[in-house]
């Protein structure tokens, strides 16, 4: 995987890179989170291990601002000196964090969040690769929502995304149905719409 480091401590950096990379990772390293920030929405990294303390903008404010970011979900490992106690690991977890690690990190224990790390954003692709298909009814083409209603396609897109239809004819339909009750069969050309 693709991994984003933020550690702003050099020997700290080249240890957990280090560490990363004998685990099979490719791994970006950044020393602040406003230059890691630029990195992420340029690449689209989806797991990043950070440091909590760090000058500038910390660890708990770059994940802050990644989840009111939005898209896709990026796990997040923070990493501190500090034991991690119930009222930080409260605040953490409030900021959107994944999971902890205590420096030094453990080469066993960051391969073992790793793995998890992936599982969960395979899972996290899968669902929303399942979330793209629209259940729709193959004979009156009613769409059915979240909330197992079926309605009728104009009505959930215009909930939605405010999208609004038009109704017209395409050619292929007006020569199967239409064109015989006008009495002629006009080309695409003559029927097709008018702007």
């Amino acid at each position: 995987m693709k991994v984003l480091v933020i550690e702003d401590q050099l020997i700290a950096a080249m240890q957990l890179i280090g560490t990363l990379r004998l685990l099979g990772h490719e791994v970006e390293h950044q020393k602040t989170a406003e230059a890691a920030w630029a990195r992420l929405i340029e690449t689209g990294y989806r797991l990043i291990v950070c440091d909590w303390r760090m000058p500038g903008m910390n660890g708990l404010d770059f994940c802050r601002k990644l989840r009111a970011h939005g898209g896709d979900y990026v796990y997040f490992i923070l990493v501190s000196t500090t034991k991690i106690t119930k009222e930080s690991r409260d605040e953490a977890l409030a900021a959107g964090v994944d999971d902890f690690l205590a420096k030094p990190v453990d080469p066993d224990e960051l391969g073992m969040r790793l793995y998890v790390a992936q599982r969960i954003l395979g899972f996290t692709t899968q669902v929303k690769r399942l979330e793209s298909f629209l259940p729709m009814c193959g004979y009156c083409k009613k769409i059915r929502n979240d909330k197992e209603y079926w309605q009728e396609v104009e009505i959930y897109f215009h909930e939605r995304e405010g999208t609004r239809f038009s109704h017209g004819i395409c050619p292929d339909c007006y020569q199967k149905v239409l064109a015989e009750f006008a009495g002629k069969h006009p080309s695409a050309a003559e029927i097709s719409p008018r702007v």
